[in-house]
């Protein structure tokens, strides 16, 4: 992870915009998985645990600790709060 105090602050943006679109697109493929009965939503809640098992477990230490910090915080709060994830019944 580069040190965001050596990044401008136009390649900062870039990188925000390349991430929320990412997100966007994982959140939509995930969701059309569910849609054609291709993965249930446990499956999918899996995946998710998974992913925010892998940043959770990022060293405390190491470097960009903070941002794998936010990013397991992020992905659990989509599994909290069905962000993303149609709920069964809801």
């Amino acid at each position: 992870m580069p040190n965001a105090q050596n990044l401008s602050s136009e390649a900062l943006a870039t990188d925000a915009v390349s991430g929320a679109a990412a997100l966007s697109i994982c959140e939509s493929l995930l969701l059309a998985l569910n849609d054609h009965d291709v993965l249930p939503e446990r499956e999918i809640i899996g995946i998710l645990h998974d992913a925010a098992t892998a940043h959770a477990n990022h060293p405390v230490n190491g470097p960009g600790a903070a941002f794998h910090v936010k990013v397991a915080a992020l992905i659990n709060s989509i599994i909290d709060g069905g962000n993303s994830v149609r709920r069964s019944g809801t």
